[in-house]
């Protein structure tokens, strides 16, 4: 086995890099982490819903570090228009995030019913944004759903929406379950889906009584992993990284009251290439790493990539160290995805 790996221009094509001095805090883990391309998320509060929303964003991002690509979305909203569309994407703004109502972080504002969209969807078609799709129903005890068969419950509306805009590219982002992989692989080239490094890792009973392994979706069952595991070791062109990195204090991560949960979110962005590099070796997809995290992302959004070595390229060396307990600015802190663990891998310093 090699002790290094260089990995052309990682990309990290779903990302949260919240705001205020939380977001000067966690933003330049994306290029510790190893990344030089962040998809931005849109659930802030309030949540980016224009162009210029976007755009000033995008303003502060750059100050905090320039030296990442940060691709921006907009939250789709009742207020979005075909004319704000093609205003965004004249702009530089990549794609549109859907969030049902409720099942995740800042999703309160979330959508209802797509059909409410099919103009909306019409003009991102047209000019050929994205449409990236949370893809959970909201839980109704009434119709037996919850929080481990959301996901599928939600896939017949991926099938819809594919079907009624053949050339609208979507995203199903972060799957966390084997019907979630084939449904993807069922449909057309203009159909891609993310996965997260810590959904390769974790199972249901990791997250049953620990908050820092809980997130939305939640993990799975231990075949749903296997079937994310399956489909990396394929080496299937529509799936790639998106961490869905999600940063919260440790006082909301870690406690819960009788009236109200823990904060649903793992961050992984300071380690998340070496992270991602220790999860595909250990179940025999190394040899696949560069196309997961950059090159199958890249081509689907139409991103260069960088193979020189000091621009885009990043070089791994294998080595064992912890990862570290917690990151903090000021009275913030953070604690990141299996803090005091072991990782086989780590980025080497650029001259």
């Amino acid at each position: 086995m090699s002790d290094s790996i260089s990995i052309a221009s990682p990309a990290d094509f779903h990302v949260h890099l919240r705001q205020g001095k939380l977001s000067e805090l966690v933003t330049p883990h994306v290029r510790e982490g190893g990344f030089s391309l962040a998809y931005v998320m849109p659930n802030l509060t309030p949540p980016i819903k224009s162009t210029k929303d976007a755009l000033d964003y995008k303003t502060r991002l750059e100050s905090i570090d320039p030296h990442v690509d940060y691709l921006m979305t907009l939250y789709l909203s009742p207020e979005l228009t075909p004319e704000e569309i093609r205003k965004a994407k004249e702009a530089g703004v990549v794609g549109v995030k859907s969030y049902p109502r409720g099942v995740t972080t800042n999703s309160d504002g979330g959508i209802e019913s797509y059909e409410a969209y099919y103009h909306v969807f019409e003009a991102m078609e047209e000019v050929d944004m994205v449409l990236n799709l949370h893809g959970e129903v909201p839980s109704d005890a009434a119709a037996d759903i919850h929080v481990i068969n959301s996901e599928p419950h939600f896939l017949p509306h991926l099938i819809k929406l594919h079907a009624r805009f053949p050339r609208l590219r979507i995203v199903l982002e972060h799957a966390t379950t084997r019907a979630a992989i084939e449904t993807v692989k069922s449909l057309g080239s203009t159909v891609a889906c993310t996965i997260t490094a810590h959904h390769l890792a974790l199972t249901v009973d990791d997250w049953a009584g620990q908050s820092w392994n809980y997130c939305k979706p939640v993990a799975k069952y231990p075949d749903d992993r296997e079937a994310l595991r399956e489909v990396i070791r394929e080496g299937h062109p529509r799936f790639f990284l998106g961490s869905d990195s999600a940063p919260h204090p440790v006082y909301n991560k870690s406690t819960a009251s009788p009236s109200h949960g823990c904060a649903a979110g793992i961050y992984t962005s300071p380690i998340l290439l070496p992270l991602t590099a220790h999860l595909l070796e250990s179940f025999d997809a190394l040899d696949k790493l560069e196309g997961f995290v950059s090159t199958f992302g890249r081509s689907f959004y139409g991103r260069p990539v960088q193979s020189e070595q000091g621009a885009g390229l990043v070089t791994l060396r294998r080595v064992v160290r912890k990862v570290t307990s917690s990151y903090s600015r000021g009275e913030d802190i953070v604690s990141p995805f299996w803090a005091g663990r072991e990782l086989g891998w780590e980025i080497v310093p650029r001259q």
